[in-house]
């Protein structure tokens, strides 16, 4: 009888994306600063690996280098998509220590939109916030930021529903305040609150 190649499913849809696995896990991480957004780097890198020893899971979407907190990962390609991709328009919120101090007009223009070398933000949601045990918990940062004489530090909360490259930081410099820490706390429904640098959460789906 003739040789026939055997059948195999493939692992990808017909859209060319990872199909659901039977069993559907999101890994809801608190990425520490200086940690890259990847499983793998070099010799001295911080990575993923140094965090989560879970097969087969891929962020969802990204998170530089010098910022912090909520990183979603999952081992489902279609929720990986709904998450990442901008079309869908999940709200992400970052609390943001700015050099400076915060005025109105500047939270206005935050909420309006703010002029960038490659477009104009979408309205976005901006308020001053207080960091203390009393109203907002945060871990300190290691290494801690650089503070210059004079020059006071304030707090900033912004939920976007885009993402361009290091959009947070470029709209606060683009109304004056320069961004010394960054935190992503919440993706759409899932938040970073109980966990802390390096801790994740394994959710079933």
């Amino acid at each position: 009888m003739p040789y026939r190649k055997p059948i195999t499913k493939s692992k990808f849809n017909h859209s060319g994306r990872k199909k659901s696995p039977e069993k559907s896990v999101l890994v809801l991480l608190n990425k520490p600063f200086n940690t890259l957004c990847q499983f793998t780097g070099e010799v001295h890198d911080s990575t993923l690996t140094d965090f989560i020893k879970i097969k087969d899971i891929y962020p969802a979407g990204r998170l530089d280098k010098d910022s912090e907190g909520l990183l979603l990962l999952t081992n489902d390609g279609s929720l990986q998509h709904k998450i990442s991709h901008p079309k869908y328009k999940m709200a992400k919120t970052y609390w943001a220590q700015v050099e400076g101090q915060i005025t109105a007009e500047a939270i206005q223009i935050l909420t309006d939109g703010v002029l960038l070398k490659d477009g104009k933000t979408k309205p976005a949601k901006a308020q001053v916030i207080e960091i203390s045990t009393q109203s907002v918990p945060l871990w300190p940062r290691d290494p801690p930021i650089r503070f210059r004489k004079n020059i006071p530090t304030s707090w900033i909360s912004l939920t976007i529903k885009e993402g361009k490259n290091r959009q947070v930081r470029r709209m606060t410099a683009a109304v004056g305040l320069p961004t010394l820490r960054l935190i992503r706390v919440s993706v759409g429904e899932w938040s970073v609150n109980g966990l802390q640098p390096g801790e994740f959460r394994v959710l079933d789906l």
